[in-house]
């Protein structure tokens, strides 16, 4: 109990600190997600993931995963096809109450032009002066969980090294720290992250040409100067009820809480410093083969076009699942970034491969004796 207490007070030491130093939304690319079952599920995934994902949404959940390796790829494209959404995941058991996992996720805008040098000292307009850039953010991190002596509780941690882009003009490197916990209870399972639980704090540098220069000049706009951007703590809890329907349907209900400190933020609880943002999911299995998913979150309040009073919207997400054999899983979500004043909604698809040497060994033996007989 001390120690809880001692980690909120810190938290919130931390926020009240930097709060009017941090920049709202600073990494914003690792609030987006991995996994098209997270995704359709709305994001509530803290109490109940237990698969390599986990890495991501709760550390704690990677003693869930049940082969010696899992390997989980997503490729997804937001803002009709513009910026490219990429996450590769590897997580293995250490032993029956321990797990490690590694994570890589890239988020990123390729093939901007750069019209820096369009025109050229005598005012000529020349295309072939065009050049492109990428800009674009690369996280790394890397996973341990542990199953502790009390039955049904682990604990986890990620550290992650955050390298951001923007071609040769500016980079900027950081590293944060994520803590996580499960615990479950019959058919109930509760489950707490802490994102950037010290603050991730980002060190940038900008090699700016001097023809860069003149025209940031010219056009009135501020140069850049190197700096620090700090990523403030987010606390993430989440409840979750399993259900079975006859022998052959289970449902999952999960409730999470993205409570963050950086500030008033347009969501269902706006405070300051800290505002609560909720969300609800939904899994129904059958047989554990097939899974339909649906999920709402991203709650605003918007003003309404007549009136001075204001009405809140929600953002549904809806997806599918197939696990074939308990080695193969392909899931796919219909979502959106977020940003519902563009409401491009993308299709997320996401593949699980679970290794287990044992079955494997088994195979091979299996096919040898049917060859010699």
């Amino acid at each position: 109990m001390k120690k809880t207490t001692f980690l909120f007070l810190s938290v919130l030491a931390i926020a009240q600190w930097a709060n009017a130093q941090a920049p709202k939304y600073s990494n914003e690319f690792l609030s987006i997600g991995v996994g098209a079952r997270g995704l359709a599920m709305s994001k509530a995934q803290v109490a109940s993931v237990n698969d390599v994902t986990a890495a991501y949404w709760n550390p704690a959940g990677l003693v869930g995963i049940q082969s010696n390796l899992q390997v989980a790829g997503q490729h997804a494209e937001y803002f009709a096809g513009i910026a490219n959404y990429d996450y590769i995941g590897l997580a293995t058991k250490i032993d029956s109450s321990s797990a490690l996992g590694f994570s890589f996720i890239r988020f990123g805008v390729d093939d901007i032009p750069n019209t820096t040098d369009l025109i050229d000292q005598n005012g000529q307009v020349n295309y072939d002066r065009i050049t492109s850039f990428s800009a674009a953010d690369y996280a790394f991190l890397v996973s341990y969980a542990k199953q502790l002596g009390i039955e049904g509780l682990s604990v986890g941690g990620n550290a992650k090294i955050i390298y951001r882009q923007i071609g040769d003009m500016a980079q900027a490197w950081g590293f944060g720290v994520d803590v996580g916990a499960q615990y479950r209870r019959g058919k109930w399972l509760f489950g707490a992250t802490g994102r950037d639980i010290t603050s991730t704090f980002n060190t940038w540098s900008f090699n700016l040409d001097e023809r860069t220069v003149e025209v940031f000049q010219s056009t009135g706009n501020e140069i850049p100067q190197n700096g620090l951007e700090i990523t403030l703590p987010k606390i993430s809890l989440g409840a979750a009820r399993e259900f079975n329907i006859k022998d052959r349907v289970g449902v999952l209900v999960e409730l999470n809480a993205d409570i963050t400190t950086d500030g008033r933020r347009n969501v269902l609880v706006s405070a300051d410093p800290f505002s609560i943002d909720p969300n609800l999911g939904l899994e129904i299995d059958y047989m554990d083969i097939f899974y339909i998913r649906g999920g709402i979150g991203n709650l605003q309040r918007i003003k309404a076009e007549i009136g001075n009073y204001s009405e809140y919207t929600f953002q549904p997400n809806i997806g599918v699942g197939v696990h074939i054999k308990e080695t193969l899983s392909v899931d796919y979500a219909l979502t959106d970034i977020g940003d519902q004043s563009v409401a491009l909604y993308s299709n997320v698809f996401s593949l699980r491969i679970a290794i287990n040497k044992k079955s494997g060994l088994q195979e091979i033996a299996m096919a040898m004796s049917t060859r010699c007989f």
